[in-house]
């Protein structure tokens, strides 16, 4: 396999990311949980075991992010990373723009019954869901960190996924306080900086065949984590779900 592709010529850069754009099929934005937390068919248990579960994803992103900068030796690029770290753990007091992103989906549990305690604590973390984002931590600390950074591209997806939230919860999920939405409101820049550093890391690291199809490869590792943590959570909190296991 490595040797025929070693023989291909590699994909024009403009082909290189309409391939990357088009593992959007794979995205767990078209989960069938994800589709119905859209339309406003879950429970309250249900969302808040999603926002429960989905909090451990996002604890360890500054891990992955830290593990991307340990293994890269580029001064220039480490500075463009660690933004990556402060934009989710937050910089100064967290008031405000401050906050980060782990701070803003504290504030989603709390605004949608979760207490922060539990949240904190991972009380209702799903077996499935922490052996995912786990995996993909590892990869990043073992993997090169060019191939790391490009597992990020799963970003490319992400606005559409923020903005549908923006859009639709405030009326299907009236019970959620507006304020608790603010983290979907601030990725959407910040998603977009990250795609267009990801895909310049992407473009200038795939200089052969064989490297953009591993390129492939990592993404749909990625999208996979993220599809396997909706898997987990699906069936953590199904419709009959007895009241006393309810988050």
């Amino acid at each position: 396999m490595n040797d025929r592709l070693s023989l291909e010529t590699p994909w024009s850069a403009d082909e290189f990311e309409a391939r990357l754009r088009g593992r959007e099929s794979r995205y767990h934005i078209h989960h069938p949980f994800n589709l119905r937390l859209n339309r406003g068919e879950l429970a309250p248990f249900q969302v808040r075991g999603w926002v429960a579960n989905r909090f451990y994803y996002q604890s360890r992103i500054p891990q992955k992010d830290a593990a991307v900068l340990a293994n890269c030796g580029d001064r220039a690029e480490r500075r463009r990373w660690i933004e990556r770290i402060l934009d989710h753990d937050g910089r100064g007091d967290f008031r405000n723009g401050h906050a980060g992103g782990i701070e803003a989906w504290c504030q989603l549990a709390t605004a949608t019954g979760l207490a922060r305690r539990d949240l904190e604590a991972m009380r209702h973390v799903q077996p499935g869901v922490r052996f995912a984002v786990d995996a993909y931590v590892n990869f990043a600390r073992s993997a090169p960190w060019e191939e790391a950074a490009i597992s990020s591209l799963t970003e490319l997806f992400a606005p559409k996924i923020h903005a549908d939230r923006l859009a639709g919860w405030p009326s299907l999920y009236p019970w959620i306080a507006t304020e608790g939405l603010a983290y979907f409101r601030s990725r959407i820049p910040l998603a977009s900086r990250d795609v267009e550093h990801g895909l310049e890391i992407a473009r200038r690291w795939c200089t052969t065949r064989e490297r953009q199809e591993r390129a492939i490869a990592i993404l749909d590792f990625k999208l996979d984590i993220l599809w396997s943590m909706l898997d987990a959570i699906a069936l953590a909190y199904p419709d009959d779900l007895a009241k006393e296991a309810q988050p």
